[in-house]
C-alpha cells in the first residue's frame, strides 16, 4: 500500500509500505479516505519536532471507513464511515488516573510519535474509533479531530453560552475555537496581524475583528467589554509578547486565560497580575475524549467544516501539498489529503 512518509526532515516520499495484518480482536482496519494537514505535520516534514522519529508516516486527522473488525470490536461494520482519536496513552500514571489521558506522562500521538495515518490503510484500537454519519463527506469528517481540539479548549476554559471571549489568533485551531465558542451562544471577538484570516474568522461568525498589526488590542478591548476587559481569552498564536500582553493588560478580573500556543521563549509574567486578579491560568493539550462533542457540533451543522477547509489534494500530491501551504501560508487555512 502507498504511505506519505518523511523519510527524514526535508524529504516526503510516496512510500511502499506492507498492508497491515489483520486487526486483532479490539481493533478495526481502517481504509483512510482523507487526512487533513496540521502545523505538526508540517514541523515533522521540517525536523522542528521534538518527538518525530524518521521515516514517519504523519497525519493525525483521519477519516475513512472500516473495512474489517476484530471479532471484539463491536458496533462497527464494514462500510461504516468513521474518525479515528489520535491520542494514545499508558492507562496507568497519575494523569490516566485521573481521567485525563491526554496528558499522560507517555502520550503519543499518531502522526508524530508513531506512524499516522496519511496511508491507504491503518489499524486502530476499538475504543479510538467514531462511527459518524455516512451524510458527511469524507473531508468534513476528518476536521472531527480539529474540532475535539476547540472541544477541549473550551472545557478547560469552562465557557459558557454567556460568555464574552477574545480568540488570539485566526489560523485553524483558533478558527475552530471560534466556531465552538458561537455553537454555545458565547459573544466572540477574534484578533490577527493577517487581513485574509480576519475575513475567514467574519465568515465563522466572529462578532468583532481586530487586526493586531494596526489596530490597538488593549483599546479594543477595553472598548469592547466597557473597561472590564475578557473573563476568557484563548491564546493560540504562540506568541510570548501576545501571551504576556492577555494575561497583564486584557483579562478581567477573575479572568480565564486557555494557553494552546507554546512559543520556545519563557514568558515575563509577574505573578502579582495572576494573585491579585485570581486569574486562572489554563493549558490545553489535545484532546480528552472530546470526540463526541466534535461529531456532534458537526453532524448537527453547528460548526461548519466548509470553512476552514481551504485546499484539497490528492495524497500522491503530498509534497505539492507541503510546498504550496509553506509557500502560501495566509491563503492556506486547512489542506486535506484525499486518498
Amino acid at each position: 500500500m502507498k504511505a506519505v512518509e518523511v523519510a527524514r526532515p526535508g524529504v516526503l516520499t510516496i512510500a511502499e509500505r506492507p498492508m497491515p495484518p489483520d486487526p486483532g480482536s479490539d481493533e478495526v482496519l481502517i481504509k483512510v479516505r482523507a487526512v487533513g494537514i496540521c502545523g505538526s505535520d508540517m514541523h515533522v516534514y521540517r525536523g522542528r519536532s521534538a518527538f518525530a522519529t524518521y521515516p514517519r508516516v504523519i497525519g493525525h486527522e483521519i477519516s475513512g471507513e472500516v473495512a474489517s473488525v476484530g471479532k471484539g470490536a463491536l458496533g462497527l461494520s464494514a462500510g461504516d464511515k468513521v474518525v479515528v482519536d489520535p491520542v494514545i496513552s499508558c492507562g496507568s500514571c497519575y494523569a490516566c488516573r485521573l481521567g485525563r489521558p491526554n496528558v499522560c506522562r507517555d502520550v503519543k500521538c499518531l502522526g508524530v510519535h508513531v506512524d499516522g495515518g496519511a496511508q491507504e490503510y491503518i489499524v486502530a484500537k476499538r475504543d479510538k474509533v467514531y462511527k459518524v454519519s455516512q451524510s458527511l463527506s469524507f473531508e468534513a469528517a476528518s476536521t472531527v479531530e480539529p474540532y475535539s481540539i476547540a472541544a477541549q479548549a473550551l472545557s478547560r476554559g469552562r465557557a459558557v453560552g454567556d460568555d464574552m471571549a477574545l480568540v488570539c489568533g485566526a489560523g485553524p485551531i483558533g478558527l475552530v475555537i471560534l466556531q465552538g465558542l458561537k455553537a454555545i451562544g458565547a459573544k466572540v471577538a477574534i484578533t490577527d496581524m493577517v487581513g485574509s484570516r480576519l475575513e475567514r474568522a467574519i465568515s465563522c461568525g466572529a462578532d468583532a475583528t481586530v487586526n493586531s498589526a494596526t489596530q490597538n488590542l488593549e483599546g479594543f478591548a477595553m472598548d469592547f467589554t466597557g473597561g472590564e476587559g475578557f473573563p476568557l481569552i484563548f491564546e493560540a498564536t504562540g506568541n510570548i509578547q501576545v501571551l504576556e500582553l492577555v494575561v497583564s493588560r486584557l483579562v478581567s478580573q477573575a479572568g480565564r486565560v486557555v494557553v494552546l500556543g507554546y512559543p520556545p521563549e519563557k514568558a515575563q509574567i509577574s505573578p502579582l497580575d495572576i494573585m491579585r486578579r485570581e486569574l486562572d491560568i489554563l493549558g490545553s493539550r489535545l484532546n480528552n475524549n472530546q470526540f463526541p462533542t466534535a461529531i456532534k457540533w458537526v453532524e448537527r451543522g453547528d460548526v461548519d467544516p466548509s470553512k476552514i477547509i481551504s485546499h484539497t489534494f490528492p495524497f500522491k500530491d503530498a509534497q505539492k501539498a507541503i510546498s504550496f501551504i509553506e509557500e502560501n501560508p495566509h491563503e492556506v487555512c486547512k489542506a486535506i489529503l484525499k486518498f
